[in-house]
């Protein structure tokens, strides 16, 4: 014999019910079946409503009654042919005239007593599964209904009655050692006392009365149905590739489902635990996916963790002080009061010097238990040898769950690194003899990315999911992009890096998608958006949370670099082109450098100097390996050496100036280039990389343009201004060609000073022959004396500094 539980989910109306009966038709044909049924979906909630409007003589509660009617009717007029109707409505009026009685008591009494509260709420099951058996007969001649109440005795503990074994297993056994019908429908959830009062096992009782029914029987197996696959690593609607779990043990299905694994009611396991009947987690949706075999020997040891987990809602309680330590019994009065309230422990955890002892409780609880604590221990409080004690509430407990975490060694520290590494602040720690559940408590906040992130590292092939926050999608942003969804798919089965733009923003619009924006889409998804604004982006970033999150700047505003601070405080990388934040006041940029130590937030900026060149990152590795640089000669301006390598008799220097523009090798305001001042930033960001202290008032700019060029204010005064002095333009370039030298642009570090100007450079120069947009950097230090270590490459261009920017991200996919 087996034994079927069908949720509320799966009996939700008379379409899900149709394929309640196809299932149970089709089990029927080889074994003999029990089919436990809930309530309809929320016609428990309903009946709990109305209850409580009655006793608050409100009488709306009739319009709930009718509502609970209506549901039920219309599921029999779509289950049953009209010739059979009449009776099944005459039988279920009399049940809804019933509960319309009793609450109408309630209404007039005022008053809503635990006894009738479980009599009114046992209507839901008696009505489904009524109408179950009565569609069922359509189709199955040979099957009958026995109401539970009459088989499963318990004590008068109404709202979570405690089940006689004994006499219910006698009951059981005796009625279907007579009863030979093939199919018999029973109602879950409810009881009664041996008065025949009624009685109910608690929220979710419909699991239990299964599992005594499967218990009693000695059944081959008990089988759960509901609207999911099985058990889940974790919380499909948290974590959105959490995956099925095909075999799991009896200890750690009952671990699962006390931290929120609500497939499955905690106490559903232990009747048929003691008698070793497996259970199964099936969809009632999909009946031929596998779902999860829950047994007593669990065959599968490839991940030792099994599920990751959590239960909300929690507050801290901490009782500490002196007088605790050496004291016997602290502990014990502790819980005795708590015990009085009853109130639940979930989660205990004791420091070695006894000092102080920690518990976890339902929000729910916590007035009550602050309370009588605080008076349990007036005494001790007021001789000051016990604080009062210290209330830390919207706390969730979040949990590795394993039957196997005993023989690896680690996974706690894999566990708390994996967290620290995103910043989630652990509260409280606990971890049982058995290692079977490693627990921590953390802010309520902070459970979507500590889930997300510890199924990533336990169950997710090492893939590491990125999640990408891009302001600025213009030349170099839309190419960034590009390469993104280019990419994609190699990173994630090469690298094992999984990447989502999450937002993009432009100085108009901004656009979010927590679930990734669809990248062939993005631009008029962004067109649609809603209107840009850096602080409304910055707390849309903090609210989502997200784990692996990554502040992508590709603008060169100043107050978009001052924001750097705000995402690194809140453990979000930033990866940036913009050189103001590291060429700006020295203390901002130590600042910044601090504050990603701090929070463990990397802060790349390898694009500022270079564009996709590996200049920074091979500065990082000399200095890290112990070297010294002593000196640095450049030419660091990709567009300004594409300039003066165009800039001939033929092409007026306006003409060059503006060919660099209309191909992105300049910044949007080409002063900056030709002023000199882009360079000037990309030296003093080097000799700050390299470990000296430099502002950039003390960078000695040589510039090569006239006044009246540099005191224009906007583009179209400036490229007049360069149309007005195309002689001075003329003879810079003539001296050059007499001087057998090409003009570069070029910056200096040397002894303590830095300099930036356009120099004459004589073909024996490695300087000499740069062509096109590329940079060259020399560094001599201490190791690389004579001759110095050279890089050189295109240091412009949208497609190469999206390229350097991307590397970037890919370096924090690889931490």
């Amino acid at each position: 014999m087996k034994v079927l539980k069908f949720g509320g989910t799966s009996v939700a109306n008379a379409q899900n019910i149709k394929l309640v009966l196809d299932i149970v038709l089709h089990k029927a044909k080889q074994d003999k079946l029990v089919v436990v049924v809930s309530a309809f979906t929320k016609v428990t909630d309903l009946l709990v409503l109305a209850s409580q409007k009655a006793a608050s003589n409100d009488e709306s509660f009739k319009e709930v009654v009718a509502e609970i009617e209506k549901k039920h009717l219309d599921a029999i007029k779509e289950l049953i042919p009209v010739s059979e109707q009449s009776s099944s409505l005459s039988h279920i009026k009399r049940i809804i005239n019933h509960l319309e009685t009793l609450l109408e008591g309630c209404y007039l009494l005022g008053e809503l007593s635990p006894r009738t509260s479980d009599t009114i709420l046992s209507f839901g099951e008696l009505l489904s599964s009524y109408i179950i058996a009565e569609a069922l007969k359509q189709h199955h001649k040979n099957s009958s209904y026995k109401d539970s109440r009459e088989l499963i005795k318990t004590n008068t503990n109404f709202g979570k009655a405690a089940v006689n074994f004994e006499i219910s297993n006698s009951l059981i056994a005796d009625y279907f050692a007579s009863n030979e019908a093939q199919i018999v429908i029973m109602p879950g959830f409810i009881a009664s006392t041996f008065d025949g009062i009624g009685t109910t096992l608690g929220r979710g009782g419909s699991d239990y009365s299964a599992a005594i029914i499967a218990a009693a029987l000695d059944a081959t197996e008990l089988e759960i149905w509901t609207d999911v696959n099985g058990m889940f690593t974790a919380n499909p609607k948290v974590v959105k590739q959490a995956q099925p779990i095909a075999t799991i043990s009896y200890q750690e299905a009952m671990e699962l489902s006390h931290f929120g694994a609500k497939v499955l009611y905690p106490p559903t396991i232990q009747p048929v635990l003691r008698k070793n009947i497996p259970i199964w987690i099936k969809n009632t949706f999909e009946p031929e996916a596998e779902g999860t075999y829950i047994s007593s020997q669990d065959t599968s040891h490839t991940n030792p963790v099994k599920g990751i987990s959590h239960i909300d809602h929690i507050t801290l309680i901490t009782l500490e002080g002196p007088g605790m330590i050496g004291v016997a019994g602290s502990s014990k009065r502790l819980f005795e009061v708590l015990s009085h309230e009853n109130i639940n422990v979930i989660f205990i955890t004791q420091a070695s010097s006894e000092h102080s002892i920690c518990i976890g409780i339902l929000d729910s609880d916590a007035e009550k238990a602050e309370k009588a604590i605080n008076k349990a221990f007036e005494i001790e409080i007021s001789q000051n040898k016990i604080e009062s004690c210290i209330v830390e509430k919207k706390l969730c407990i979040i949990a590795l769950v394993g039957e196997n975490m005993k023989n690896h060694q680690g996974l706690s520290g894999r566990m708390f690194s994996t967290l620290g590494k995103n910043n989630v602040n652990i509260r409280a720690i606990a971890q049982g003899a058995s290692e079977r559940n490693i627990s921590a408590v953390i802010n309520e906040r902070d459970v979507k990315k500590a889930l997300n992130t510890l199924h990533e590292n336990f169950f997710e092939e090492n893939t590491k999911q990125l999640n990408l926050f891009v302001m600025g999608v213009g030349n170099v942003g839309e190419k960034f992009i590009e390469q993104i969804n280019q990419q994609k798919k190699f990173l994630k089965e090469n690298l094992k890096i999984n990447l989502r733009v999450v937002a993009v923003s432009n100085s108009r619009k901004m656009y979010f998608d927590e679930d990734g924006i669809p990248l062939k889409e993005w631009q008029s998804l962004l067109e649609n958006g809603e209107t840009a604004n850096k602080e409304t982006f910055i707390e849309k970033v903090k609210a989502l949370n997200l784990r692996n999150s990554i502040f992508v700047d590709i603008t060169a505003n100043e107050a978009v670099s001052q924001t750097y601070s705000n995402y690194l405080k809140q453990n979000i990388a930033v990866v940036t082109c913009n050189k103001i934040a590291c060429s700006s006041a020295y203390d901002n940029y130590s600042s910044l450098k601090q504050l990603s130590r701090k929070y463990n937030a990397p802060f790349l900026f390898e694009t500022n100097v270079g564009a996709g060149l590996p200049i920074i990152d091979t500065l990082k590795h000399l200095i890290a390996s112990g070297d010294k640089v002593n000196k640095i000669q450049a030419v660091l301006s990709g567009s300004l050496n594409f300039i003066f390598n165009n800039f001939d008799e033929k092409n007026s220097f306006h003409d060059v100036v503006k060919e660099a523009g209309f191909q992105g090798f300049t910044e949007p305001d080409p002063k900056i280039d030709l002023s000199g001042v882009d360079v000037a930033r990309k030296i003093l960001i080097l000799i700050r990389e390299s470990g000296y202290k430099m502002e950039i008032e003390d960078i000695k700019n040589n510039s090569f343009l006239p006044m009246e060029c540099i005191s224009t204010t906007n583009n179209d005064d400036f490229f007049k201004s360069l149309i007005a002095n195309a002689a001075h333009f003329e003879n810079l370039l003539a001296e050059a060609k007499a001087k057998d030298s090409r003009l570069k642009f070029v910056a200096t570090f040397e002894n303590g000073k830095a300099g930036v100007g356009l120099e004459f450079i004589p073909k024996e120069s490695p300087f000499y022959n740069l062509e096109g947009k590329d940079n060259i950097v020399q560094f001599y230090t201490d190791r690389y004396i004579d001759q110095p270590l050279l890089i050189k490459g295109a240091g412009a261009g949208a497609a190469v500094t999206a390229s350097g920017i991307f590397a970037d991200v890919i370096r924090i996919g690889n931490i």
